[in-house]
């Protein structure tokens, strides 16, 4: 039995997805004029969508068994997007739309942070014995 139980484990999953898109993005930002430089992305959702596509069924002997499925130890990953260019220079980052994912990605990051303290103030208030 897990003292925090799952819900901190997920958040600590979202923060660091949401640091390492934040990484990401601010190395696009810096790289905008950087010759031949493609921009860089962390993605999740094409992850998942591949990983439940392929179900793993292991072989049971005996129809008690439990089923078994597969599971990464990384639910994201950086990818690269080499189809598009936006400068004459070979480079794809558009400023504008990496300005609007670190917004977006600071919101996400700032509600995992809230949400964590929450839980956190709620052991808090256990452990002190209730209500002061």
């Amino acid at each position: 039995m897990s003292l925090f139980g799952s819900t901190v484990a997920s958040l600590q999953n979202g923060l660091d997805y949401s640091t390492l898109k934040n990484k990401a993005i601010a190395n696009n930002i810096a790289n905008v004029d950087t010759e031949n430089y493609k921009a860089k992305d962390v993605v999740f959702k094409q992850l998942l969508h591949k990983e439940l596509s392929n179900e793993f069924h292991a072989k049971r002997t005996n129809e008690k068994h439990l089923t078994f499925n597969r599971h990464t130890s990384q639910s994201f990953q950086i990818v690269t997007s080499k189809n598009t260019q936006y400068n004459h220079n070979g480079n794809n980052v558009d400023v504008d739309k990496e300005m609007s994912a670190l917004a977006k990605n600071q919101i996400y990051y700032q509600s995992l942070v809230d949400r964590l303290n929450g839980k956190f103030n709620s052991l808090q208030t256990v452990i002190r014995g209730g209500g002061a």
